[in-house]
């Protein structure tokens, strides 16, 4: 099953760690760490210029991205159970 992020990025659900609500789990400085590593170390993929409000932590073959939406974590989350 595919998950469309926003614009024109789909990923496969079955390779998402997790979901993540941007502004509530941004509060923890682990997660801001989390964050600062990836986008250093390339990582991080931005799918809309828009207000951005979760991050979605995706790996396949041993490559992690980080994608960056402007699509709520909850209705993410309701488009995976909706079309399991």
């Amino acid at each position: 099953m595919y998950l469309h992020l926003g614009e024109k990025t789909v990923i496969r659900t079955e390779n998402i760690v997790g979901i993540f609500d941007l502004d509530n789990s941004t509060i923890s400085r682990h997660t801001r760490d989390f964050l600062a590593k990836a986008e250093k170390r390339g990582e991080v993929v931005n799918v809309s210029y828009e207000l951005p409000k979760s991050f979605i932590i995706f790996e396949e073959d041993d490559i992690r991205k980080v994608f960056i939406s402007q699509i709520s974590a909850q209705t993410l989350y309701r488009r995976i159970i909706s079309s399991a």
